[in-house]
């Protein structure tokens, strides 16, 4: 099981700047950043998420009310549900990891494929695959996490799921996502935005997927490694919704499939492993940094 992140480095903070069209930019920076301090909330301890007392990014979004945590931050990422009321919506977010150990095994060749588990994801079209290691976490919390969704959407009325996470946290949203929208009533309204995701599934799972979640948003921070990983030769793929943040701070929409064609999004910018920065995984994501050192008393 991989370890909670540890300290890599003290890192200097930055600032995303503004958003390039096509996006629209005042809309696009108020939409991500309480995403960004949801994601940075999952690496503190679930006592301090129960108070929503975690510091700076708990202070970000005042009037979110914690409703379930859980995880150890070792067997079992951390994880919360609760809802936001400003937004109407219930909230799910996922702890990420120590992005080193993350590296090693998803670069690892005998990386194994599994069908997601029938009785979590009912009714699959055939030949849909996705990361094992990555669907048995998934499948730790999954009912425990569908029962408090759907308690918070019957107490509030309330139509809106969003799903959340970086790093391993980003890929156990994306699992979230569709595992959700299998299973809650056919007007609930799904949104996952992940934060420095790896590829979680096989083409036939981004196909899929992208049927099915209309409102996906994955963010990559500039030469961030993880997002490349594991390799399209062997066999995994993104879902589409890339925002990449490039070196010089600006952030651009990444249209289309994960197809490498895009010299401004991840794959052209972050060809090979070589070429990238694990450093860069840690943010700044407009100005924050997400990981346990960042997770403010």
């Amino acid at each position: 099981m991989w370890s909670p992140f540890h300290p890599l480095l003290s890192l200097a903070g930055g600032i995303l700047g503004h958003f390039q069209q096509p996006l629209n930019t005042s809309y696009s920076v108020r939409r991500i950043i309480p995403y960004i301090e949801f994601a940075r909330a999952a690496y503190c301890k679930p006592s301090k998420i129960t108070e929503w007392h975690c510091g700076d990014a708990c202070n970000a979004i005042p009037g979110f009310v914690p409703t379930l945590t859980g995880g150890d931050g070792d067997a079992t990422q951390f994880f919360y549900v609760g809802f936001w009321p400003a937004q109407s919506a219930v909230v799910v977010a996922h702890q990420g990891t120590d992005p080193l150990e993350l590296m090693s095994v998803l670069t690892d060749a005998n990386i194994a494929f599994m069908e997601p588990e029938p009785t979590l994801f009912p009714d699959l079209p055939s030949g849909i695959k996705v990361h094992s290691g990555f669907a048995l976490e998934h499948e730790k919390t999954a009912q425990q996490i569908l029962a408090e969704v759907r308690r918070l959407m019957a107490e509030h009325s309330s139509t809106h799921v969003i799903l959340i996470g970086h790093s391993l946290g980003g890929a156990l949203a994306e699992l979230d996502a569709l595992f959700l929208k299998l299973n809650l009533p056919a007007n609930a309204n799904i949104r996952g935005v992940t934060f420095g995701t790896p590829r979680v599934g096989n083409r036939d799972w981004a196909t899929f997927f992208d049927s099915h979640i209309a409102e996906f948003t994955r963010m990559n921070n500039k030469r961030d490694v993880v997002p490349i990983v594991p390799g399209r030769f062997l066999g995994f793929r993104h879902p589409e919704g890339e925002i990449h943040i490039e070196p010089n701070g600006h952030a651009v929409a990444c249209p289309g499939a994960d197809d490498g064609t895009d010299p401004q999004c991840s794959d052209l910018m972050v060809p090979d492993i070589g070429d990238g920065n694990i450093i860069d995984h840690l943010g700044p994501y407009h100005g924050i940094f997400i990981g346990t050192t960042f997770c403010t008393p």
